[in-house]
């Protein structure tokens, strides 16, 4: 059996203690959640104004792509202009800003799908599925029922579902993956090759399975993404590849390059040096050396002869990290790397501090709201940090055990 199947069958003593003040904490986050989105919804701040019309969260991207695709018009979805259009027409009424549509084709059968509900009932099926399969990764993680609580309160979740974005659906992939990798490979693969809708997340992935070895899931993961994209143009036509690069860059230039969005949105290095006022140039000066470091460290983590639960977890934070086009609510990516420290906890003991910083980079992600700068990028360092004292200090504790035994 291997190590990410083992459950976490009964914890006693002061873990099981640690637990219990955990999941109290989650139920009060979770109770505070819902009472904010209660509040919002009352007040016209969430879904709904104070005049009843539609509120454009950026969900409304994802429908009104979906609703160009039943009416013939698939690649109009990459076109500014029409699919603005499609957006207005989605909510009812005319507003100021516009959510493009930058998602490769394939995910326009998602979005089509979805648009043959009306909005809010397509918008409450999306977040109610992605989110739910969310969760039972992260209990599947956790091998505890505490995984569901950590799905309920970790703060991406929240800002996940004020706007109907992705975040769910993307953490539930890599998450897939990396159960799987060992037990069903093939299937990890699957999961691997969806996980090319949104390709930024899934830049480490090839470098690790090399790596690895993990030849079977590398090999599926390109046949499930080349059957899509083929797929997608037999549905959709040529034309929406051509249209997908040419608003790719288009996208690229808006945000990287012209601040369309606020930099402080990127919880990225990128977008930490544009917030605090560094240009362009300075930004990938820092970016480009942080990827390639952190792609260095990740793959010599694989290599090490570690617990699996801290090779999954550096390979999440790790994809955080590699890319500078990271939003707030793509840290539910965040939460795998927290399931599986909590896992190991569960499994070895948890260290001294280890609970607490895993909670102070929850709450540095529910301070993004409240302040200008990615505070999403510290709760990935205070992450990362604790991914690699597990590895190191532990490393050192287990030579020196092995010395002991030898010399015994």
């Amino acid at each position: 059996m291997t190590t990410q199947s083992v459950a976490i069958a009964n914890v006693e003593g002061p873990a099981a203690a640690k637990l219990r003040s955990v999941e109290e904490l989650c139920a009060v986050v979770v109770l505070a959640s819902a009472v904010f989105l209660g509040v919002s919804l009352f007040k016209g701040a969430w879904l709904i104004d104070w005049q009843g019309f539609a509120i454009p969260t950026d969900f409304v991207n994802v429908w009104s792509a979906g609703r160009l695709v039943l009416e013939g018009h698939p690649a109009a979805a990459y076109d500014w202009t029409l699919h603005k259009q499609a957006e207005i027409e989605a909510v009812g009424h005319a507003f100021d800003k516009y959510g493009s549509w930058s998602y490769p084709p394939p995910f326009l059968l998602v979005s089509a799908a979805l648009a043959k509900l009306p909005y809010f009932a397509a918008f409450a099926v999306w977040m109610g599925v992605t989110w739910a399969v969310f969760a039972l990764t992260l209990r599947e993680i956790v091998g505890h029922r505490l995984g569901i609580f950590l799905a309920a309160a970790f703060p991406a979740t929240l800002l996940n579902l004020t706007v109907g974005q992705t975040g769910f659906f993307t953490a539930a992939l890599i998450g897939g993956t990396l159960l799987l990798l060992d037990r069903r490979p093939v299937l990890a693969g699957v999961c691997l090759g969806i996980l090319t809708y949104k390709p930024q997340f899934g830049l480490l992935f090839p470098l690790v399975l090399a790596v690895a070895g993990y030849w079977r899931t590398f090999a599926t993961a390109a046949v499930v993404a080349i059957a899509m994209a083929v797929a997608s143009c037999l549905a959709f036509g040529n034309v929406t590849w051509v249209a997908f690069f040419a608003a790719t860059s288009m996208n690229a230039k808006a945000v990287l390059s012209d601040g369309l969005l606020d930099y402080a949105k990127l919880q990225s290095v990128f977008g930490l040096v544009r917030a605090l006022g560094g240009g362009e140039t300075a930004a990938w000066s820092f970016q480009i050396p942080a990827a390639l470091a952190i792609a260095l460290g990740v793959t010599l983590i694989w290599r090490r002869p570690v617990p699996f639960e801290l090779k999954a977890a550096a390979l999440a934070v790790g994809t955080l990290f590699i890319t500078p086009y990271v939003f707030v609510y793509d840290l539910t990516i965040l939460a795998l790397s927290t399931a599986f420290l909590i896992r190991m906890g569960l499994r070895t003991g948890f260290w001294p501090g280890e609970s607490a910083a895993l909670i102070a980079a929850a709450a540095c992600i529910l301070l993004f709201p409240f302040v200008e700068i990615p505070t999403g990028l510290l709760a990935m360092l205070v992450t990362a940090a604790l991914i690699v004292r597990r590895v190191f200090v532990g490393e050192r504790t287990r030579n020196s055990c092995a010395k002991s035994t030898a010399v015994a």
